[in-house]
């Protein structure tokens, strides 16, 4: 019998292609897609819009709380592999979309004149073409119209460019090309045109009745008494069902494409259907750090090399302000944990002296309690012990019982007040049993001792042995 699973060969190619495509994966660039402030429902369904575009190399169920701030957005960031934030904010009079590259800029914002939801744009085309598969991978930026209008311009295609992941025409797999993001400049109104579309592709040369074979819907041929009546008339079609084709959008495939009828080397039409959101943008300013720092360009603010050098000068004196703040503080710092360590030893210093002083010499041995110390405790304890044994039993106790303890001495008490005896009452009967001991509880018993003496288990004393009449 063959074994069974893949072999240590196989293993070892599997696990080395994964890792293969997680090195590339985390290679490619990775945005977060989120609103700021009290943006609206409009605009927040507008940056869901966006991060739909975005997809899949975007953060689809980012949730950003009022408390989280950008510093908070950015630390996270860098761990999970994020390289742009794209950001929506609403004033009263503007709504505003900022790119950022991380970590360390620069800071494209926008203002954006008009937009259009997908829901909008959905409703009101007649066939629209959307699905899941189509969101599998990234879309194929188109950008058009980004001449040499200036540094600005230049510096807008690259962050454009780099937002999503470049790609090999000899290499690319034409199947993974699903949609297209089109940005186009125009230098007149220096304004971005935003748009985004679904990509399909059908074959050319053939007939109205042939395509609709092709689709995967068949067409209905009760009326027709032949099937070469649909494939030469195509009878039972409308007009709206094909749509013109021409040299716009016919080409040739490279490679065979996913779809009925698209080999390779033959004449293939590619057509475009939007599919939202649009968006009209103007460049406001750019930024040189994350949200902050030198503004490199502005549309509406101009300064002179004069008033530049002058900013210039004043940050170079904040930074240096705070670069002498910061080593004050570092001195100070120094200073107060120097302090605060002397104080430890001379408190102690001074303890230990004190200790000293109170015990005499530290350094000598204890010799211990005294032999007379010793055996007044242990006169103490006998005493306790016979003085309990008069008031259990009503008896003074055997001298070789008790032999260290002194007689017993009548208690002491206010002087003129007699101390009143408690009188036995004799038991029915022959036998004369001894009074119960007090302070013992219910339930325990007694245990001979080594002299033939009861002993109490739960408070260890002496008992005498029963009497018999």
């Amino acid at each position: 019998m063959g074994q069974s699973g893949r072999s240590r060969h196989q293993k070892r190619a599997r696990a080395q292609a994964h890792l293969r495509n997680l090195e590339a994966y985390a290679a490619q660039p990775h945005s977060f897609v989120f609103a700021r402030g009290r943006a609206g429902r409009s605009v927040r369904q507008l940056s869901l819009d966006l991060r739909r575009v975005m997809e899949p190399l975007t953060a689809t169920r980012l949730q950003i709380r009022k408390k989280n701030s950008l510093k908070d957005c950015v630390a996270v960031a860098g761990p999970l592999g994020v390289t742009h934030f794209l950001i929506l904010s609403r004033t009263e009079t503007n709504i505003y979309f900022k790119l950022m590259r991380l970590p360390g800029g620069p800071t494209l914002t926008f203002r954006i004149n008009k937009y259009t939801l997908v829901r909008d744009v959905v409703s009101s085309l007649r066939r629209h073409r959307m699905h899941e598969q189509q969101f599998a991978h990234p879309p194929l930026l188109v950008l058009n119209s980004f001449g040499p209008h200036g540094m600005h311009v230049k510096l807008m295609a690259t962050m454009f460019q780099n937002l999503f992941p470049s790609i090999n025409v000899h290499k690319v797999n034409l199947n993974t090309i699903k949609r297209c993001l089109l940005i186009n400049y125009n230098p007149d109104s220096q304004e971005l045109d935003f748009r985004h579309y679904s990509i399909k592709v059908v074959p050319v040369g053939a007939s109205r009745g042939m395509k609709k074979l092709l689709q995967e819907k068949f067409p209905n041929m009760s009326r027709l008494q032949d099937i070469s009546e649909l494939l030469a008339t195509g009878a039972g079609l409308s007009e709206s069902e094909a749509e013109p084709d021409g040299e716009h959008n016919i080409t040739e495939l490279p490679q065979a494409v996913a779809g009925r009828g698209n080999m390779r080397a033959q004449q293939s039409a590619v057509r475009l259907t939007e599919i939202g959101p649009r968006m009209t943008l103007q460049l406001i300013k750019i930024q040189e750090g994350v949200g902050e720092g030198n503004v490199l360009f502005h549309s509406f603010v101009h300064k002179t090399e004069e008033e530049l050098q002058a900013i210039l000068a004043a940050k170079e004196e904040k930074l240096r302000l705070k670069a002498q703040r910061q080593d004050q503080q570092a001195q100070n710092i120094q200073r107060k944990r120097e302090q605060r360590e002397a104080h430890k030893k001379k408190s102690l210093a001074g303890m230990k002296r004190a200790r000293a002083e109170a015990n005499g010499d530290s350094d000598a041995e204890d010799p211990g309690a005294p032999p007379e110390a010793e055996g007044a405790s242990l006169r103490e304890e006998e005493e306790d012990e016979a003085e309990y044994f008069r008031q259990a039993v009503g008896e003074e106790p055997d001298e070789d019982m008790f032999p260290k303890a002194t007689k017993w001495r009548r208690p002491t008490g206010p002087p003129g007040k007699k101390r009143r005896v408690k009188e036995r009452k004799p038991d029915r009967g022959s036998d004369q049993r001894p009074p119960k001991a007090k302070g013992r509880p219910p339930g325990t018993q007694a245990k001979m001792g080594p002299r033939g003496v009861a002993r109490d288990r739960g408070r260890g004393r002496s008992w005498p042995p029963k009497r018999v009449a």
